[in-house]
């Protein structure tokens, strides 16, 4: 089977390896998203789908606009593909190029479909609170990620998992699924998603980083570790990262091995933000609108990252004192 994929970020990269690897699979090109600017020097850098690219020594497309970039739309149609797999490629693909491969277009997509539709899906699933995800492979059409449904895994989600591991589990369990997806295409049959049951998944702007102590320890929480690493807070005068967290509430339980390190609290009347305790080797806890929470790891800006401990240590943290505004 003659595949070009699409895909850019280090999820991406499971999909393409597993095609690579498989005797019936040929990939005869890639379509990435350009190559961007990052770190202080503002130097160029490759995506990780490229750099796969580029040790196989494939083609590499990265056009800018690629509903817009006639010599990529030649390219595509002269490939003559049986298929295009789609993994967070990035753009979107017009009807056009959806209509060029033999099979069409199938996607590899981060959610149980038709839930968390669009950019961010592992993120927003996991702000949510779900308790569960999983991967969906789809059969694309002009929509965002509104496709026929082709096949579909679940994956648990741990109280203390973040985005980042959950996409790494979600990665690898996609690339299973998408082989499975092109072998048995001609078994599969397509469902129609239900759109009354849609909901969506925005790309992440910066103001859904910053922290507000008066929600839940839940909420807090969930929001923290959706937006792995990127939470913001607070603390005299400048902006501190929270990295990891865990609530102290009932309505959970805590793994064994963290329960055992977190001793019952008694109750106490401080505002939402305040400093209650500070944890020996664990962290320290926050007063939110409902419940406490333990920040595990944290880091002050332009400092790198510590254990909870350590910087309550090192600042000298006080109970009573406030974090956010």
């Amino acid at each position: 089977m003659k595949i070009v994929f699409f895909g850019t970020p280090q999820f991406a990269v499971p999909t393409l390896e597993a095609l690579l690897a498989h005797p019936d699979c040929e990939v005869v090109a890639i379509v990435t998203q350009p190559d961007k600017r990052r770190g202080r020097g503002g130097e160029l850098s490759a995506s990780p789908i490229k750099s796969v690219a580029l040790t196989h020594r494939l083609p590499v497309w990265q056009p800018k606009s690629i509903k817009k970039d006639a010599e990529t739309l030649e390219k595509l149609q002269s490939a003559q593909a049986d298929s295009f797999v789609v993994v967070a490629y990035g753009q979107i693909l017009s009807q056009a190029i959806l209509e060029m491969p033999k099979l069409g277009c199938v996607n590899v997509h981060g959610s149980l479909l038709p839930k968390y539709r669009g950019a961010a899906p592992i993120q927003w699933c996991l702000y949510h609170g779900e308790t569960e995800t999983g991967i969906t492979t789809m059969q694309m059409d002009a929509g965002m990620d509104t496709g026929a449904m082709l096949l579909k895994a679940v994956l648990p989600i741990a109280l203390l998992d973040n985005a980042h591991d959950v996409a790494a589990k979600l990665a690898t369990i996609g690339a299973d699924l998408l082989i499975e997806t092109l072998l048995k295409r001609g078994e599969i049959q397509a469902i129609a998603q239900n759109d009354s049951q849609a909901t969506y998944a925005p790309l992440i702007k910066k103001p859904d980083y910053a922290l507000n102590w008066t929600r839940s320890a839940i909420d807090l929480h969930n929001q923290i570790r959706g937006f792995f690493p990127n939470c913001v807070t607070s603390f005299r005068g400048t902006i501190l990262k929270i990295i990891t967290s865990a609530p102290l509430t009932s309505q959970v339980e805590l793994p064994p091995e963290l329960a055992q390190l977190c001793p019952d609290l008694p109750a106490a009347n401080y505002r939402p933000g305040a400093v209650v305790a500070v944890l020996k080797n664990v962290g320290f806890v926050v007063q939110t609108g409902a419940g406490l929470l333990l920040l595990r790891d944290v880091q002050l800006a332009g400092k790198p990252p510590r254990s909870g401990w350590d910087f309550a240590n090192g600042t000298r943290l006080e109970i009573g004192e406030s974090l956010g505004a």
